[in-house]
């Protein structure tokens, strides 16, 4: 891992041997005054300094606008803001108060809390420090005891999404000063269920440090998820440990902790908007720097900003200064921090220039060239609310992008909607309709059936329609179509028969996800059976609705050892984390009379079943196939059994099940035929002696 000072400082306040250095651009600014103040607690510490920056030059006079002074005597701790002159003309975009302390963008650790109130509006002439939280001078310096990541090649990956608060903050083996921190996820218990299970990475829900909504706040509310962003370069201040801990040090020490046990860690980053909303939102940080710079305006009335994200601004990425502040923070991360990876939230917005989306945008292009970042995992979450938002496969080659299409045949499948065998195929086999031809292999899709947006597995079985009156917006928040099924009654239920139906149903969907070709990601509690009672859209909810429960009933127990099975079985298939999408040498689809699929038997939209044949451990090459292992993947989405005619291999015809997601403890030696039961998934294992083409 290199060192961080191969570079230099990445944060805006470096802190050296004699004080500390800082610098803030903002090139339409025509004054910036930094604002020292006293630790105490909440905001309350007074102001005891404020001292003028100069504006650097390049020799002839321009420079790139940044600012910058040197405070000697000062050290890590030290808190600080800045307040930042200029015109207050909205017609340029530029919306400069010196009345708003404004948080630095390369702060390195936030104190403190935003105190909604009229006086963080930028035309409110009132000093907003009382309400502001603070950045503060950190010193990133740890002890990393050999830190080596475990650097896992993407077909070995599985991903477990999740929220740093929500996985443990119920857990009962963490003590109480940990649950829901940095240092509770890194805990030797869940270390040890997340190692057990089989996932290889956590890809951490936003950890760079947000605030709430105003409307949220006042409403009792909060925004759990952490799609509000304020800093880039801090770790959330929420999740250190309740005895005084500090963030960055205990960041660092859960990165460690991961490495240790052979987990990646990767970040969901935000950088297409910020907390500071729309034209009528408050004055924080970049909008107070220098509006113009940061944010994307409308080039005809530039006091209204684009919004290609629903969040009400969007960040200007395509502009070189913009850019540069983001390739830091990633190589901050990397490089301080010890990440191995970033999901980007609606990356397109990071690709466009001109308002249009290019896969050969600068920032994109300079990510991947770059010696740091081009080695660590890159996945995009492919799409905006912009015009041609939409862009899985179309990310520079080395990106991977999470697969929304693969989420919604798998789940009309088993819903048991007609017609969805071709599809369900190609996502299985890897999506090459949505990849191939755009730099990337399988291995370029994300396959997932569930994540924090939406239902959670459990749900997805239970209910048919949204439940999201406890968000406070009348049930019109959250996605209305999810492609679910109940199996019999909306909600809880004591039927027997009902029950027993969905957990058919989660195994048959999560053998599905771990058994296709790709990257697969794992929702974190699905493998215990969280439920957020129907609610879809759980973003303002912070708390049991949305907490991991770690005493599941015997059904969370039976489906957790269920996941474990199938993920070790997932590893047994060697081709389904290749690089290059399935041939004939690979894979080789059937019905249910023993023979190939003929292209007439897939426009049969009434057949519920598909046999999958992987070649398996042996049979990674091209080739010889002696001692190769074979395995079939039977599926019945139907409502009725079908009687099921193995395929004639030339070898001794005994198939021993490996997966029977009916009847889960079944182990049978099958010979010819079987009878495949309704909603069934069945995995079927033979060793290949002889092999003929297929």
């Amino acid at each position: 891992m290199p060192s961080p000072d191969s570079r230099g400082s990445l944060l805006g306040a470096e802190l050296g041997a004699q004080g500390v250095t800082f610098r803030l651009t903002a090139p339409h600014a025509t004054g910036v005054e930094l604002c020292l103040f006293a630790a105490a607690a909440g905001n309350s510490g007074r102001e005891t300094e404020r001292i003028a920056l100069a504006r650097d030059s390049d020799g002839d006079g321009d420079g790139d606008g940044a600012w910058t002074t040197q405070v000697t005597g000062l050290g890590a701790g030290q808190l600080y803001g800045y307040r930042v002159d200029g015109p207050y003309r909205l017609s340029e975009g530029h919306r400069f108060n010196p009345a708003k302390l404004v948080m630095d963008p390369r702060a390195g650790a936030i104190a403190g809390q935003v105190t909604w109130c009229e006086a963080l509006l930028g035309a409110d002439a009132r000093d907003s420090a009382p309400y502001q939280a603070r950045s503060v001078v950190v010193d990133t310096g740890f002890d990393w005891q050999g830190d080596r990541p475990p650097a896992r090649s993407w077909g070995e990956t599985v991903i477990y999404e999740c929220h740093v608060r929500g996985l443990t903050r119920l857990h009962p083996e963490i003590p109480e000063a940990l649950r829901g921190t940095y240092l509770g996820l890194a805990s030797p218990p869940v270390i040890e269920h997340l190692t057990n299970l089989g996932v290889t990475a956590v890809e951490l829900m936003p950890v760079q440090h947000f605030v709430s909504e105003r409307h949220l706040m006042e409403q009792g509310r909060a925004n759990y998820w952490g799609y509000s962003p304020l800093a880039w370069f801090a770790p959330h201040a929420g999740y250190g440990s309740r005895d005084g801990g500090r963030p960055v040090t205990e960041f660092q020490t859960m990165v460690r902790d991961l490495h240790r046990a052979g987990l990646e860690v990767i970040l969901d980053m935000v950088f297409n908007h910020t907390a500071e909303g729309g034209a009528s939102g408050p004055t924080l940080s970049l909008r107070g720097i220098d509006n113009a710079l940061y944010y994307l305006l409308d080039p005809e009335d530039r006091s209204r900003y684009v919004d290609f994200t629903g969040c009400g601004n969007t960040v200007h990425a395509a502009h070189p200064q913009v850019a540069e502040l983001i390739l830091d923070c990633l190589r901050y991360w990397v490089e301080v921090m010890h990440v191995d990876g970033f999901r980007f939230d609606l990356a397109t917005t990071l690709g466009r220039e001109n308002g249009a989306f290019s896969g050969r945008a600068s920032l994109l292009e300079a990510i991947g060239a770059d010696p740091i970042l081009g080695r660590v995992k890159l996945i995009a979450e492919p799409w905006d609310l912009g015009p041609g938002g939409y862009q899985l496969g179309s990310f520079p080659a080395g990106w991977s992008g999470w697969n929304n299409r693969f989420r919604d045949t798998v789940r009309s499948f088993w819903r048991g909607d007609p017609g969805r065998r071709p599809d369900l195929a190609t996502r299985i086999a890897g999506s090459a309709d949505l990849l191939h031809g755009k730099r990337r292999g399988p291995l370029g899709g994300i396959n997932y059936i569930t994540c924090h947006d939406g239902f959670t597995l459990e749900d997805l079985v239970s209910y048919e329609r949204k439940h999201n009156s406890a968000n406070l917006e009348d049930n019109g928040d959250g996605r209305d179509d999810n492609l679910s099924r109940n199996w019999g009654t909306e909600g809880p239920s004591e039927s027997a028969e009902t029950l027993a139906s969905r957990d058919c149903a989660k195994r048959n969907l999560f053998a599905t996800l771990a058994l296709s070709s790709g990257v697969p990601m794992l929702s974190h509690g699905d493998e215990l059976g969280r439920t957020q009672n129907g609610n879809n859209n759980a973003y303002c909810q912070d708390g049991p609705l949305t907490w991991v429960d770690w005493v599941p009933a015997r059904r969370g127990e039976e489906f957790c050892d269920f996941v474990r099975r199938v993920l070790a079985l997932r590893r047994e298939i060697g081709c389904l984390g290749k690089e290059r999408f399935p041939s004939r040498d690979d894979v080789v689809w059937f019905g249910s009379n023993g023979e190939p699929l003929t292209e007439g038997d897939w426009r049969e939209e009434g057949d519920p079943v598909l046999g999958t044949c992987w070649l398996g451990r042996r049979g990674g090459g091209d080739g010889d196939r002696t001692g190769a292992d074979v395995f079939l993947v039977y599926m019945n989405a139907g409502r009725e059994a079908r009687s099921v005619e193995l395929p004639a291999f030339e070898f001794e015809r005994r198939w021993h099940e490996r997966l029977n997601t009916v009847a889960p403890e079944s182990a049978r030696v099958l010979e010819i035929r079987f009878e495949l039961p309704a909603h069934a998934t069945i995995v079927l294992e033979g060793s290949l002696s002889r092999h003929r083409s297929l």
